[in-house]
């Protein structure tokens, strides 16, 4: 059973083709500035193994269709194609941001579910266009093959509503759908699965957060496999501070700040967004620059680290006490995996809690699978590399079944 999955932005498409049999990567890609000058296209056979094969194509697109048709002729043209036909793909999986209340599950794309898609475009403006543009791509041009629309938000689709509901008048949530709905949904499910296996546990009888720590960062609270707790909210700003996002803040800052500048609420929205978080405090948001910032005894970089590792301690105390017996803290994404230092910091002082850090193992342990806690800590801590477009397959491999 093969598999392509389609990660589509608004100017890019990413894709990766399995063979389900053993969840391989066949191959992988990315076509970058669709619609734009120098577009490009990169494509990778057998990634990761001896035979590995990368090329680059630099040719326009200008639409997804066209980087599509091109993704297509990669896959089934040559002496010995990697898909022997439309019929030999089971299905093609797509990554949606904003389910809504829509879709409370993953689903076989047909036109009810691109209307939805469309109508939730006002939830997430930013993505739902792209996502939904590299979905009528691919029907387009695979009109034979199921297309299955896999939700960011469907992993937080069980929070109870007094997690969900904001304190805001009943009408804005009747009217205007205004709740908290998470994000990152395909990475804390399939870390969690993950961390089940490692631990020996079946998922439904463990408790555990996950910390999803990258550019953009996210944790839950894990009760037997399902989300009760999420730091993202209605948007994806909400939350812990991420390298251009804000995170949590004062909502009447907004119109103070546009009161302050002149500037409008919108501008200043598009400021908390993009010119925030890591970035606005310390100028920087790739840790790896912040760390050599601190070295040379750069205070700013150091309160960044500061406020980042205080924002993650924070929610794992209150996520701990959302579910009131904890087994297991995992750590993922490219922050997650990565810096021992920031996993370190993020846990100190947590040791009553029952949290016990093996610092020599965390500071060892850099993108791979490993657990970081002392072999006596009641509560374990792992490192789980998170893999959302394997994720995304394991669920249109569940559909087509």
């Amino acid at each position: 059973m093969k598999i392509l999955v389609i990660n589509s932005g608004s100017s890019s498409l990413k894709y990766k083709l399995f063979d389900m049999t053993d969840s391989r990567v066949i191959c992988a890609g990315l076509a970058e500035r669709i619609g734009g000058d120098g577009a490009c296209l990169t494509h990778t056979v057998y990634p990761g193994t001896d035979a590995q094969e990368k090329n680059r194509f630099e040719e326009p697109f200008d639409t997804h269709t066209k980087a599509i048709d091109k993704v297509a002729a990669l896959l089934m043209e040559g002496d010995q194609p990697l898909v022997s036909s439309p019929q030999d793909l089971a299905a093609i999986g797509h990554r949606v941001a904003q389910g809504g209340e829509t879709f409370k599950e993953n689903c076989v794309v047909d036109q009810s579910v691109i209307d939805g898609i469309r109508e939730n475009i006002v939830l997430a403006p930013l993505h739902n266009p792209a996502n939904l543009a590299g979905i009528e791509a691919a029907m387009e041009r695979f009109p034979s093959v199921p297309s299955v629309a896999v939700f960011d938000t469907q992993f937080s689709k069980d929070l109870p509503d007094y997690a969900y509901r904001y304190a805001v008048p009943q009408s804005f949530y009747a009217d205007y759908k205004v709740r908290r709905y998470g994000f990152h949904g395909t990475s804390h499910r399939f870390v969690t699965r993950q961390l089940a296996c490692l631990m020996g546990k079946p998922m439904e009888a463990m408790n555990n957060i996950v910390c999803h720590l990258g550019n953009g960062s996210s944790m839950t609270a894990v009760e037997g496999g399902v989300c009760r707790e999420t730091s993202m909210g209605m948007t994806p700003t909400a939350g812990l501070i991420m390298g251009t996002r804000c995170g949590d803040i004062d909502p009447a800052l907004p119109c103070y700040l546009s009161d302050c500048t002149g500037r409008s609420v919108k501008e200043i929205q598009s400021i908390l967004d993009r010119e925030s978080g890591l970035s606005g405090i310390c100028g920087m948001n790739d840790m790896r620059d912040i760390h050599k910032a601190i070295e040379k005894g750069n205070d700013d970089a150091r309160l960044a680290l500061d406020m980042l590792c205080y924002s993650i301690k924070k929610y794992i105390g209150s996520y701990y006490a959302v579910l009131g017996r904890l087994d297991a803290i995992a750590f993922t994404a490219g922050i997650g995996e990565n810096d021992f230092a920031v996993r370190e910091k993020s846990l100190e002082g947590l040791e009553p809690m029952g949290i016990v850090l093996d610092r020599e193992a965390n500071a060892a342990l850099k993108g791979k699978t490993g657990r970081i806690s002392v072999p006596d800590s009641p509560v374990q801590v792992w490192v789980v590399p998170t893999n959302e477009e394997l994720e995304i397959a394991n669920a249109c491999k569940a559909l087509a079944a």
